[in-house]
């Protein structure tokens, strides 16, 4: 263990913004040089964070994301948010599309992988859509429609009005209990979870994660005409030659 006495530590560091596009505020890139000294400093273990509401550290984030919303790090760099009235949607909006995205990616992947190890005999998510079922598949569509039409008007009631949808419309015995907007909570959360902040910042992760995945199991089969688990058995088969750069150059 080395330790170093009277030394200096110097810090650069960019601290104001660079355009709107990346920032959300006009003005040059200036950058702050400092030296703080440093009586006795022990080597080990360290740790370096972003701040709260900074997407990348250094550059300012927009002034109408201040870090109070879960999963803000002050990444917007279309401006999308600006609007409070926008900004209150988008939130519903990612915190949904994350939770269908999470199950789209086991519904892809988990399959798949029993299918290869023989726990199932199922086909692969790109061809489920050529199997018969018990209607055609315009039949299912509509069907399909009516039931997601019916459910997003309701939240999207739910939006507007917190609390105005909480009790069914047919069975007037079931009802939710007044909650935040987002989580239900009641049958929608069987194992009692509490919507705490930590909890709401590792659900909007897994489920931005779980967009890219499913966006990365799109353009994988586009390329190679496999699911995820079937390439990674390939790579995993020979990891020099079966890689990214021998697919993308065709051999």
């Amino acid at each position: 263990m080395a330790a170093v006495t009277q030394a200096s530590v110097a810090v650069f560091r960019p601290c104001a913004s660079r355009t709107r596009f990346l920032t959300g505020s006009s003005g040059k890139l200036n950058r702050e040089f400092s030296v703080k000294p440093a009586n006795t400093y022990s080597s080990g273990s360290f740790k370096v964070e972003a701040k709260k509401g900074e997407w990348l550290p250094g550059l300012a984030s927009p002034g109408y994301l201040d870090g109070s919303l879960p999963g803000d790090n002050g990444f917007d760099p279309l401006g999308l948010a600006e609007d409070p009235e926008n900004l209150k949607w988008f939130v519903q909006a990612e915190l949904v599309n994350g939770r269908w995205a999470m199950l789209g990616v086991a519904g892809m992947l988990l399959p798949e992988v029993f299918t290869s190890i023989g726990i199932l005999n199922v086909p692969k998510w790109y061809d489920a859509g050529k199997s018969e079922y018990f209607a055609s598949s315009s039949t299912l569509f509509v069907i399909e429609f009516i039931l997601f039409h019916y459910v997003e008007i309701r939240r999207w009631q739910d939006i507007k009005n917190p609390g105005s949808v909480n009790q069914d419309p047919i069975f007037k015995n079931y009802s939710l209990p007044p909650n935040e907007v987002g989580y239900p909570g009641g049958i929608f959360n069987p194992l009692n979870f509490a919507p705490t902040a930590e909890a709401k910042e590792k659900e909007l992760a897994n489920g931005r994660l779980a967009m890219l995945a499913f966006l990365g199991f799109i353009v994988q089969h586009n390329v190679t005409g496999k699911g995820p688990f079937d390439n990674l058995l390939q790579h995993l088969s020979d990891p020099w030659h079966n890689t990214i750069v021998q697919t993308m150059s065709g051999n």
